[in-house]
């Protein structure tokens, strides 16, 4: 770490190079946090989280009992050892409530004012975060709500995707509250719907029916393509007349931050990364991934890091693996159930996970004793010691590329 600090005073390096070590670094040493605890509400099992993008302060969660938190993540006690408490809560009293599992929230992108939330209860809500009211307009479908979601960066548009049991995927205007348009394509519920964070117009969806479908929501035609886990090459497939993403229910979305690949999960355990322009399956291998969901399953990708890692519900555990190697770097321990989500903090590299035991874990980067160094004089210097993490990213730093 000094070799980086002291190129970039002399101005050797650029600034971005040593943030990309240092939040490997970080993403490298995460361990379940002692010092930080995050209040247990729900009373069931937690099904989703969302961090805003804007202040990186407030987390949404979701759970199986229909309620709906909103945690302060910030320290405001002044004190190491802290809870994160809620600071508003949609809970079983009142009339506005979820009445069965809440599978999605999200913040509204560009403002912390509002947020989605969709559930089993066939229903879609648009929520006032100061009133914890739901606007006039609400969303009834016909049948269970999987997934829905806002693209992060639209500015033509205010659209919601949404899956449900209906194979047909809705596009709801989040302006005039009406439901524009109708994408056909899959034969089966539709259980995740992800926007590109790198065009506004495209669209990705999984399907119970093994298939994920790219779309340009600007085109009436249908989707652009299916994504083919065999690459078009069929003679080595078993005979089956469509495109397939997995051999199984496609429950899992996650584009990279910069949009440039895609990553889907499904119940064959197996987690793919496709090249999100051509739709080109990268053949990397993450091994055996367990999944046993039948609903979306929520994972996240680091953004900043040199190489991306991607966090991974696998059971009671997280796995963690490197992006474009597929190799396994670690497994992240603490809940005593099954984890069905996680999201990625970018602002700290720290992670946040919930599970069926209904707990809110928190995990953050450490510094090990190992990384700090006895000068001769006497003064202490921070080493970078990532070798004594995964020495197969030794040279990740020691190498002069970005």
């Amino acid at each position: 770490m000094l070799g980086f600090l002291s190129a970039r005073q002399a101005g050797v390096d650029d600034p971005l190079r040593l943030r990309r070590a240092e939040s490997t670094r970080r993403v490298l040493s995460l361990k379940l946090n002692p010092d930080r605890d995050v209040d247990r509400i729900h009373g069931n099992g937690i099904n989703t989280i969302d961090i805003d993008a804007i202040e990186g302060r407030y987390m949404l969660s979701g759970g199986a009992d229909g309620v709906i938190v909103i945690y302060d993540l910030e320290n405001h006690s002044g004190k190491q050892q802290y809870t994160c408490r809620p600071v508003r809560t949609v809970g079983r009293s009142s009339r506005h409530v979820h009445k069965f599992s809440v599978e999605t929230v999200q913040w509204y992108p560009y403002d912390t004012g509002m947020f989605v939330s969709s559930s089993f209860d066939k229903t879609m809500k648009v929520w006032d975060t100061e009133t914890l009211k739901p606007f006039d307009f609400g969303h009834y479908f016909e049948g269970n709500v999987y997934s829905h979601h806002l693209s992060p960066i639209a500015r033509k548009h205010s659209l919601i995707a949404v899956g449900t049991k209906n194979p047909k995927i809705q596009l709801c205007d989040l302006k005039s509250g009406s439901r524009i348009h109708v994408l056909q394509g899959h034969r089966a519920e539709v259980l995740a719907v992800r926007w590109s964070p790198r065009y506004e117009n495209i669209l990705a969806t999984a399907s119970a029916d093994s298939k994920v479908n790219i779309w340009d929501v600007r085109r009436a035609s249908g989707s652009l393509f299916t994504l083919d886990q065999h690459n078009g090459e069929k003679s080595k497939a078993s005979s089956q007349a469509e495109n397939t993403a997995h051999n199984g229910r496609v429950n899992g979305l996650c584009f990279t931050s910069d949009g440039l690949y895609l990553l889907t999960t499904g119940t064959d355990d197996r987690m793919r990364l496709w090249n999100s322009a051509t739709g080109k399956n990268t053949l990397v291998n993450y091994g055996k991934v367990c999944n046993e969901s039948r609903k979306r399953l929520q994972f996240s990708v680091s953004h900043g890091c040199s190489p991306e890692f991607v966090f991974v519900p696998c059971g009671s555990s997280v796995a963690v693996y490197a992006l474009h190697t597929g190799e396994l770097i670690t497994m992240l321990r603490g809940h005593y159930n099954n984890v069905d989500c996680c999201e990625f903090h970018p602002d700290y590299q720290e992670l946040y996970s919930g599970g069926k035991d209904g707990n809110l874990l928190s995990w953050v980067p450490v510094v090990r004793t190992a990384d700090v160094e006895e000068e001769p004089n006497g003064e202490n210097k921070v080493a970078v010691g990532l070798s004594a993490v995964n020495p197969a990213f030794q040279d990740n730093w020691s190498s002069d590329e970005d």
